[in-house]
């Protein structure tokens, strides 16, 4: 009866004659609605009805989807319009004619870079660092991404190891220490010099990181180590625990990746090797390497550097070809000229920008993955999300729902479908066995998609990779520069997606500050790869062609893909706990924007609501907004001190006798002292 009443006050409302208000629905009010039929569309209290379903059969499987979609389509804030300044990127001269050979390297060093690592002309930054370093002056070098700096100092740096005097042993202990951020870059380090030292096989290389055992690693520091690659983390371990550890003939240090190093919080560890190795030896070569350099790497120079060359790589313009030019006043002062030119960028990179509203963000990732890496040609991706929960959580998801059945693929005879995706995950979460074997895993193959945190934003070179996705915004451009030069290296085509939500569209302007280009690719474009897989067709089109043109279409489709993601996640409460736990993890890295950032990248500007969608929830979970709140409060009440009055200096002898007497006072006084202060006059 209830349910009645509502129907008649709504169509009283539409101009329904007096006399049919008290009485039930009749054949009149049907034939209304079937002519007002375009109007209603919308609204999903005439979805159940049987006389509308019998009264237009033809029509119901047209309406049923577009009740179904409205939830997803409908409350979207609008996409604003990108309004791209006029940006003339940083370009970077990658390539010269000149050759190895040319320079004043032993044979079998020579034929090794030719012959083991195919490579048969330098880049422009080995051009001007090798000859530098090969002096024994310390170097300050600055190049973009995938320019190749790892041989740019590890072949001067086995150059000068195998021609000492006094030929080198392995119990001598190391020669040279490189320190890089992340586990995957020393694996990577170790196996470029491993392959440079071929020909000297009395040069024994190693490498230190965390997560392996330490007990093996100390007995291969007691054999011995000439080339050491490390961590900053465990090396530092190793300095306080180990005692056969020495650095007693250290004659290089090389940081690689020297701002990232900074940036994860090793500048206490860095300090600790450093004055280890000053305590040992007086007397070294330093060098510091990265695509994008900044205060910090700055500072760092200004403490471990002496008189450095400053080698920073531009077009022929500004190329400076002769390293002797740059002072050491000059090279301490670069990083921030380098800061405001902007950064340099791979010629070959196209860099694109998606502005997808938060509730869309699931389906048009998915819809991007499936149209690049299944029904184009083989493509391998890494998609960047800013933390590991989030990673554990899309990769669980995609390998699901994505990846397809590989029973129901093989009864197919189309070869689109007969591709099945092949997902991959990559974060510090991970044992190191683990993520050893995914790195390798990713490295051979052909094509794959990464799911990553930036553990894998760093130095690494991985072949073939054609696009980069960032699903979340890095918090500064110079992290930007690192994800994308993922790709597009020495030369290679690449590309990169960056998705926004329309609340963070004025993002692309902060980039182009930095000299960094973005075209637009529109949503619609990427949700229409969902055309191509009838698994989203859903159940009512039957046998019927679907059009590949029609936009309902595609929002049916992201609506059936949406219900897909929706009901695997609600599926268990397992599934619904990572889902909260990825959301709640996506906040938080949301909240941690550097304030130069906040009026893009804040919470207040986040609809709970809508992000919950993109991560398969169908409501907002309860009390998270009141647990991010509580949690800041927390940390407001951590900051506030217990005893403001103990923090300011006390302007003479009897104020600092009156707060010691409140110290060991009985606390029987407290009420009288406390009337006093209130009626003494400022």
């Amino acid at each position: 009866q209830l349910k009645t009443f509502k129907r008649k006050s709504q169509w009283s409302d539409e101009g329904i004659p007096s006399k049919w208000k008290h009485k039930p629905p009749s054949p009149p009010i049907e034939k209304h609605v079937k002519e007002s039929g375009s109007d209603l569309k919308g609204n999903g209290s005439f979805e159940s009805s049987p006389k509308k379903h019998l009264a237009d059969s033809g029509r119901e499987p047209e309406q049923r989807p577009f009740v179904k979609t409205s939830s997803l389509f409908r409350n979207n804030p609008e996409i604003p319009e990108i309004n791209r300044a006029a940006v003339k990127q940083v370009q970077e001269k990658v390539f010269t004619s000149d050759s190895f050979s040319q320079m004043e390297l032993h044979p079998h060093l020579v034929s090794t870079i030719t012959n083991v690592l195919k490579i048969s002309s330098m880049t422009s930054v080995q051009k001007q660092t090798i000859p530098v370093l090969l002096q024994g002056r310390d170097a300050l070098v600055r190049s973009q991404t995938g320019s190749g700096k790892t041989l740019a100092y590890g072949i001067p740096l086995v150059q000068s190891l195998q021609g000492m005097e006094t030929k080198i042993q392995r119990s001598d202990g190391p020669y040279a220490l490189v320190l890089v951020p992340t586990r995957e870059l020393a694996l990577q380090s170790f196996d470029t010099i491993q392959k440079l030292l071929k020909p000297f096989t009395w040069i024994v290389p190693g490498v230190l990181m965390g997560g392996e055992k330490k007990k093996s690693e100390k007995a291969r520091l007691r054999k011995g180590i000439n080339i050491l690659i490390s961590t900053p983390g465990r090396l530092v371990d190793h300095i306080r625990s180990t005692k056969c550890i020495h650095f007693r003939r250290i004659r290089w240090l090389v940081m690689d990746e020297a701002d990232r190093i900074l940036d994860m919080g090793f500048e206490k560890d860095v300090t600790v090797i450093l004055n280890a190795l000053n305590a040992e030896c007086k007397k070294r070569q330093n060098v510091l390497l990265s695509a994008t350099l900044t205060e910090g790497v700055t500072r760092l120079a200004d403490i471990s550097l002496n008189d450095p060359a400053s080698i920073v790589v531009r077009d022929e313009t500004q190329d400076r070809t002769a390293p002797e030019q740059a002072a050491a006043g000059d090279a301490v002062g670069s990083p921030a000229c380098v800061e405001q030119d902007g950064f340099a960028m791979p010629d070959k990179l196209k860099q694109y920008v998606a502005v997808v509203p938060s509730k869309l963000r699931l389906v048009t990732l998915a819809a991007f993955i499936l149209g690049k890496c299944k029904f184009d040609k083989h493509h391998k991706m890494i998609i960047f999300f800013s933390s590991c929960e989030q990673v554990e959580f899309h990769y669980a998801l995609f390998l699901k729902v994505l990846a397809g059945d590989p029973e129901a693929e093989e009864s197919e005879q189309s070869p689109l479908s007969s591709l099945r995706l092949k997902f991959l995950q990559l974060h510090g979460n991970m044992e190191q066995a683990e993520r050893t074997a995914v790195f390798q895993e990713f490295l051979q193959s052909k094509a794959g998609i990464l799911l990553c945190t930036d553990v894998a934003a760093r130095g690494l070179d991985l072949p073939r990779v054609t696009w980069i996705v960032q699903s979340n915004v890095p918090a500064s451009p110079a992290e930007y520069v690192h994800r994308v030069g993922r790709t597009a290296r020495i030369g290679c085509h690449g590309n990169s997606l960056l998705i926004l939500a329309p609340s963070e569209a004025e993002y692309v302007n902060s980039l182009a500050s930095h000299k960094i280009k973005v075209s637009e690719m529109k949503m619609e474009n990427i949700l229409s790869s969902l055309m191509k897989d009838d698994r989203f067709k859903g159940n009512q089109w039957g046998n019927k062609k679907s059009d590949s043109t029609d936009p309902q279409e595609v929002r049916r489709r992201a609506t059936v893909l949406q219900t897909e993601f929706e009901n695997y996640v609600h599926s268990s409460k397992e599934t619904i706990r990572w889902a909260k736990k990825a959301l709640q993890s996506f906040i938080r890295a949301y909240a941690t924007y550097p304030s130069a950032l906040k009026h893009i990248f804040h919470v207040k500007s986040l609809h709970l609501g809508h992000v919950a969608k993109s991560f398969g929830l169908r409501d907002a979970p309860k009390n998270l907004s009141a647990s991010t709140a509580a949690t800041n409060q927390g940390r407001k009440r951590k900051m506030k001190p217990k005893r403001p009055d103990l923090r300011k200096k006390p302007q003479d002898k009897r104020r600092l006798a009156e707060i010691l007497r409140s110290e060991y006072s009985s606390g029987m006084e407290s009420g009288l002292s406390k009337v006093q202060r209130k009626k003494r006059p400022r």
